[in-house]
C-alpha cells in the first residue's frame, strides 16, 4: 500500500480528524526518519511518519551518493564515526545490493597537498578499522602506466585506490519509508507538522495535509524531530520551544557533466584550500562533481548552485584532468543543505558530521527526541541508538533487528546483483537489456511487480522516452507514494537526466489528467 489516505482517522465537524495515540510520530521523512520509523515499526511500535514535502525532497536526495566511511574524517580525528560507517557500508551493501554497489576510487597524489606517508596511513586505518570483508583493499598506483592514469594530466603520476560505495540515496530512503509501511507505520508524505504541545502526558500534534487542506490531530507518546535542516524551526516553530540555535547549515552543491573518460573508477581530487572533490561515475553517460562546503543562513527551501561554485568545481576537476571543463558543459546541478551539530568549529569541512540526540522531557512527561547531524552512511545505527535512547519511555522495547533483513527488492542470493540480473532477464528475454538493468537496479527482486502481467514492450503501455513506461509510472504513484512529475523523474528515479525538458510538464499533464487516472490505478 502507499500513500496514506486517512480512512482510519475520525473527521470533524471542522475539517480536522484524530485519532488514538501512537507509540511514535516522527516529523522529516528524510534518511534518519524514515530510518527510525523502519525500526521502530519491526519492533511493534505504532508509528506515524510525516513530511511537509515529497518523502526525500530535502538532503537526502541531494547528497554525493556515497555509502562511504569518510576518508577525510580521519585527519580531524573522528574515529568513532568512520569506525561505525566503514561497518554499515557493508551493511548496508549486503542489504540493499540493487541500490548500493562497490565503487573504486583513485587518489592522484599532489606532492604539494597531503604527503604519500600520511595517505598511506589513513588508507592502511581506512582498510582495517571497520573491519572489511567484501571490499578490494586500497593500493598504489603507477598512473603513468595504469589505464586510470589516461585521464589525468602527465603532472600526476603517482596515486592511490581504494574502495566505497555508490547509493541511490534518494531510493534509500523510499525503500526505508516502503519497509515501515510494511510494518505497520503510516507514512503522510506532504503533510506539515503544524502544531505540537503536551498535553495529560501525550504529545498533541496537528498536521496539515498540503493536498487536501485538511488537518488531523494525532496524540504521540514521543515526538521525534528528524526535520534535518528544519530540527530548530521545529523546536522553535512547532513545538515553541526556545532552546537556542544547534544546528548548523552547510550548503553542498553538485554539478552533473558528460562523462570523458573510460572505466568505471570514480578520483578523489586534493585541492589547495585542504578540501577534496569526488568525482563518480553517473547514471553511465555522466559524472557528479562535488561538494562545496559553504555557511547557510537562508532558508533550506530556497537553498541553489551559484555561478562561483560551479566554477570552484570545474577549476579542481580541471587541476587534474587532461580534459577541461567550464559552466557550459554542465546539464544539471543540485544543491542541499547538511544540518550538522554545532560544535563550534569554524571551518566548515572541519564540523563534524556525526550525529547527537537532544531528549527534552523526564520519565512521566512526553519525551522530545531531537536530532541533530548524522550522514546517510550510518542512518541504520543512528535509528538503533535513538531507540535506544527513548527505551525509558517505551516499557517492552524489543530488539533491533534491520541489520539482518534486507530492504525491499534487496532480498537477492548471497546479496548478488549480477546473478539475480541474469536470472530476471532470462525470465522476461523480451525486455531490452537496458531496461532489465533500470528495473532490476532500481526495484531489485520487485522489478517483477513493475513488469507485471507484460509479455512484449507494448504490453508496458505508452512510453515517455529513456525506458519511462505506463507500468512504471503506475508502480511509482501506487506502490511509492510519487505524485508529481517531479518526484518521479528525479527522486524515483533519474529519468529527468536522459529526458527533454519538456517531458516534466508532458508528465504532469499526464499525471493531472482524470481520464489518466483509472489507468494509474487499473
Amino acid at each position: 500500500m502507499a500513500a496514506d489516505t486517512g480512512s482510519s482517522f475520525k473527521d470533524r465537524p471542522d475539517g480536522s480528524a484524530r485519532e488514538a495515540p501512537v507509540d511514535l510520530l516522527i516529523v522529516g521523512a528524510g534518511i534518519n526518519g524514515a530510518g527510525i520509523a523502519r525500526d521502530a515499526a519491526g519492533r511493534g511500535l505504532s508509528v506515524v511518519l510525516c513530511e511537509k514535502d515529497d518523502i526525500a525532497q530535502g538532503t537526502s536526495s541531494r547528497s554525493g551518493k556515497l555509502v562511504h566511511g569518510g576518508l577525510r574524517y580521519l585527519e580531524y580525528y573522528e574515529f568513532r564515526l568512520v569506525r561505525e560507517a566503514l561497518i554499515e557500508r557493508e551493511v548496508l551493501l549486503r542489504l540493499a545490493p540493487h541500490i548500493i554497489w562497490p565503487m573504486r576510487f583513485v587518489l592522484p597524489h599532489d606532492r604539494a597537498q597531503r604527503p604519500v606517508w600520511l595517505i598511506r596511513l589513513g588508507l592502511l586505518l581506512y582498510d582495517h578499522l571497520g573491519g572489511r570483508r567484501r571490499l578490494p583493499a586500497s593500493r598504489g598506483l603507477d598512473l603513468s602506466r595504469a589505464p586510470e592514469g589516461a585521464p589525468l594530466k602527465t603532472d600526476y603520476a603517482r596515486g592511490f585506490e581504494y574502495s566505497d560505495c555508490w547509493v541511490d540515496d534518494a531510493r534509500l530512503v523510499i525503500l526505508n519509508a516502503k519497509s515501515a509501511a510494511e510494518h505497520g507505520a503510516r507514512i503522510l508524505p506532504r503533510t506539515e507538522c503544524v502544531t505540537a504541545r503536551r498535553s495529560a502526558g501525550l504529545w498533541l500534534v496537528d498536521l496539515l495535509d498540503h493536498r487536501t487542506g485538511k488537518t488531523r490531530q494525532i496524540h504521540a507518546r514521543v515526538l521525534v524531530n528528524g526535520a534535518g535542516p528544519w530540527v530548530d524551526g521545529v523546536l522553535s516553530r512547532v513545538t515553541g520551544q526556545n532552546t537556542g540555535k544547534r544546528v548548523r547549515l552547510v550548503k553542498g552543491s553538485h554539478i552533473v557533466v558528460p562523462k570523458h573518460y573510460a572505466g568505471p573508477q570514480a578520483y578523489l581530487l586534493q585541492n589547495p584550500d585542504r578540501r577534496v572533490i569526488f568525482v563518480n561515475p553517473y547514471e553511465q553517460d555522466y559524472l557528479l562533481i562535488g561538494t562545496t562546503d559553504i555557511p547557510y543562513d537562508g532558508e533550506p527551501d530556497a537553498v541553489a548552485i551559484e555561478p562561483d561554485e560551479i566554477a570552484y568545481l570545474c577549476g579542481v576537476a580541471n587541476r587534474y584532468f587532461a580534459k577541461a571543463i567550464g559552466p557550459g558543459d554542465v546539464v544539471h546541478a543540485f544543491s542541499g543543505i547538511r544540518p550538522l551539530y554545532d560544535d563550534a568549529t569554524e571551518n566548515p569541512s572541519a564540523v563534524t558530521r556525526d550525529y547527537v540526540f537532544d531528549i527534552d522531557g523526564s520519565i512521566g512527561e512526553a519525551p522530545l527526541l531531537s536530532i541533530f547531524g548524522g550522514k546517510i552512511t550510518t542512518y541504520r545505527k543512528l535509528a538503533e541508538h535513538a531507540l535506544e535512547r527513548l527505551r525509558p519511555f517505551l516499557p517492552g522495547l524489543r530488539a533491533p533487528w534491520t541489520a539482518n533483513e534486507p530492504l525491499p527488492g534487496g532480498d537477492m542470493a548471497d546479496a548478488d546483483f549480477d546473478r539475480f540480473l541474469a536470472a530476471f532477464r532470462a525470465a522476461h528475454a523480451w525486455l531490452p537489456p537496458d531496461l532489465a538493468r533500470h528495473y532490476a537496479r532500481l526495484y531489485g527482486t520487485r522489478a517483477a511487480r513493475v513488469v507485471g502481467d507484460a509479455r512484449r514492450l507494448a504490453d508496458l503501455g505508452r512510453g515517455l522516452g529513456d525506458r519511462l513506461y505506463e507500468a512504471e509510472i503506475r508502480y511509482l504513484v501506487d506502490e511509492e507514494w510519487a505524485v508529481t512529475a517531479e518526484d518521479i523523474l528525479w527522486r524515483r528515479t533519474k529519468h529527468g537526466l536522459h529526458l527533454p525538458a519538456e517531458a516534466g510538464s508532458i508528465l504532469e499533464a499526464w499525471l493531472g489528467r482524470a481520464a489518466v487516472e483509472p489507468m494509474l490505478r487499473a
